[in-house]
């Protein structure tokens, strides 16, 4: 039979209402997925756990699989593979994980994607919590590009040069994707770059730079999945290339002092930093020294240096009444900055 034209119509409008419904569910899509939050060592506080060559050994034994937590991935676009709001993984990066269920375990290509995509997520959400993004700037909203392991040597790095904001993490000892504080470090790289363009162009601003990936490392995964010792960065990671226990790829509580500890090394000369950012936090709490310590960023320069950014931060504490700016400026002094 044939259709009357304002039925027709009427038909029409409602295909046309269904699927930019469907579009819009879509874009908040979910699934389960299995990561670890944020890795096995931190988790289950076993020192002596080591890669095995990317084995599968946590899934026999009933104590170590505890390591594996599932959990929903979100803000993801619907096209059953890894690609949401704010992170895609490229489907370059080995076998690509796809479907409806994204489970697997370390021993396979597709874990270290699920991490890669779940801790980008959970960090930008974390930082949107604070307020960033309704009523405060947004801070790196943005989709971030993940590779993994496509880079063989036993390190990670945020590239912004080819403007495909691209994170490129390493397969070298533990593979870096399988920590997610890695993860995160290397995030933290993308959050400054948005915030000031082109950050990080002296010794001083790198040292800022890495100080804050490992703290923003930290404090991420311990409003996710708290630790016994959330002061140790990557402690799984670090078990390929450290000895002494625990293992960590740095500390944020450690007591370097500016000038005098400076080393000329991004990454040492970041513990500077970052144990001032953990003092604060200590001191105010994580949501409001997170937020007056991301808030602060956006009065940096790219070639800023430690002594300038710390009076920015202190500042910007001013703002929330004189307790926090008195913290923020006891936390600077006591590591040489203020």
């Amino acid at each position: 039979m044939r259709r009357a034209p304002v039925a027709a119509i009427a038909a029409c409008l409602a295909l046309i209402a269904l699927a930019m419904g469907a579009a819009g569910a879509s874009a908040a899509s979910t699934a389960p997925g299995q990561v670890f939050a944020p890795n096995p060592v931190a988790d289950l506080g076993i020192q002596t756990l080591t890669d095995q060559k990317d084995a599968d050994y946590f899934s026999a034994d009933p104590a170590l699989r505890k390591a594996y937590h599932r959990v929903t991935l979100t803000n993801l676009d619907g096209s059953g593979t890894l690609t949401g709001d704010y992170a895609k993984v490229l489907s370059s990066t080995g076998k690509a994980a796809t479907g409806t269920s994204f489970v697997y375990t370390r021993d396979e290509d597709q874990f270290e994607q699920v991490m890669g995509y779940y801790w980008i997520t959970r960090a930008q959400l974390y930082i949107q919590s604070l307020g960033f993004g309704s009523t405060l700037p947004a801070v790196n909203k943005r989709q971030q590009l993940l590779r993994i392991n496509q880079f063989g040597g036993d390190n990670s790095f945020y590239s912004e040069g080819t403007g495909k904001l691209t994170i490129t993490f390493g397969k070298g000892g533990v593979d870096d994707a399988e920590d997610a504080e890695v993860i995160v470090h290397e995030y933290g790289h993308s959050v400054q770059d948005n915030q000031v363009p082109g950050f990080g162009s002296t010794p001083d601003a790198g040292a800022i730079g890495e100080g804050f990936g490992d703290y923003l490392a930290v404090t991420v995964s311990a409003h996710e999945a708290p630790t016994a010792d959330e002061a140790c960065v990557a402690d799984w990671d670090s078990t390929s290339y450290t000895s002494t226990v625990p293992h960590c790829l740095r500390r944020v509580d450690g007591n370097k002092h500016y000038p005098e500890d400076l080393e000329g090394e991004v990454h040492a000369d970041g513990e500077i930093w970052s144990r001032a950012l953990w003092d604060i936090r200590n001191a105010l709490g994580p949501k409001l020294a997170d937020t007056i310590i991301i808030r602060a960023q956006f009065d940096f320069t790219p070639a800023i240096s430690m002594p300038a950014a710390a009076a920015a931060t202190i500042k910007t504490a001013g703002l929330y009444g004189s307790a926090a700016k008195r913290a923020v400026t006891a936390a600077f002094a006591a590591r040489g900055l203020a």
